[in-house]
């Protein structure tokens, strides 16, 4: 039996990875159709089912399960030799991943990506907009980009970004029909525009003054799946928005929207770079790394 080549490998990985023949055919720059003859081909010369697949949905086998944990590490090591080449290079170069929810590439991700990809033309990166709670190794990104109170332990966090802080918002048509609300239980008696995870889960807004914390289940016409969409509907009156203030800040000035509950409303963690803390750093990446913290710190420009 001839040895399957390295490309063979590859591919059998990256479909292993994404368990999508179009997520897989992207990131290898290859047509699904190219991909599936690569992977029948390999399943021949060794013998064996590595995937199963209907229209639907690709699982590994027990054997590419196999397969799939004894090569990822040794192709991982493969990719730390190649980084260390990089060391050699006047800039890095290569390719990077981070994920990140909408809000927080609006907000600070894409403008520090902006100058970065300026310092650094040899590098392209992708971000991938998701506001899932994703598991970075697994899916195959290099990083992401979260709030700090929602890190898991094993991740390394850099703050990249001021503390920030929610506003409850209505336009002054809303009020005119509705009262202020005081306290945040008054919240129960208003319409409120909600926010669906995309777990499925309903955000419950939080407050929190003098050391006591509060959830409250809101409720009300329109339920979003993003938090950006909220500001259009307030404006209109149809409902209380709960959102990032500098979302709003240039309506709050203009009095197009009035904000309520604010002693309610500390600052709190504001976005943080996180990365697995077991990995070798890629040089992409530990670019990309210290010139967030430059920037964080007023060093670039």
């Amino acid at each position: 039996m001839k040895s399957p080549s390295t490309a063979d490998l590859s591919i059998f990985l990256s479909i292993a990875q994404h368990l999508n023949f179009s997520r897989a055919a992207v990131d290898l720059g290859l047509t699904p159709s190219a991909l599936s003859h690569s992977l029948r081909a390999l399943e021949n010369r060794l013998g064996v089912r590595l995937f199963n697949r209907t229209t639907r949905s690709v699982a590994l086998t027990e054997a590419g399960e196999r397969l799939y944990a004894r090569l990822k590490p040794a192709f991982r090591d493969i990719e730390d030799a190649l980084e260390d080449l990089n060391h050699f290079r006047d800039k890095p170069s290569g390719n990077l991943r981070i994920t990140s929810g909408r809000q927080a590439c609006e907000l600070v991700l894409l403008p520090i990506a902006s100058e970065f990809l300026q310092a650094y033309p040899d590098i392209r990166l992708e971000v991938v907009e998701s506001d899932a709670l994703l598991d970075i190794v697994a899916a195959g990104f290099d990083a992401g980009v979260r709030f700090g109170n929602r890190l898991e332990a094993d991740m390394v966090s850099l703050p990249i970004g001021p503390n920030l802080r929610s506003v409850v918002v209505g336009s002054p048509a809303f009020f005119q029909r509705h009262p202020a609300p005081k306290k945040p239980e008054d919240l129960h008696a208003l319409p409120c525009i909600r926010h669906r995870f995309p777990s499925g889960s309903m955000y419950r807004w939080e407050f929190e003054r003098g050391g006591i914390e509060q959830e409250i289940e809101v409720n009300g016409p329109l339920t979003l799946g993003d938090v950006s969409l909220m500001v259009g509907p307030a404006l209109q009156g149809l409902g209380l928005a709960y959102v990032f203030e500098d979302m709003v800040s240039e309506h709050l000035a203009a009095g197009r929207l009035v904000q309520v509950l604010a002693d309610w409303c500390p600052y709190y963690p504001g976005l943080h770079l996180y990365y697995p803390s077991r990995r070798h750093v890629p040089a992409p990446l530990k670019a990309f790394i210290d010139f967030a913290r430059n920037v964080r710190d007023g060093k670039t420009g």
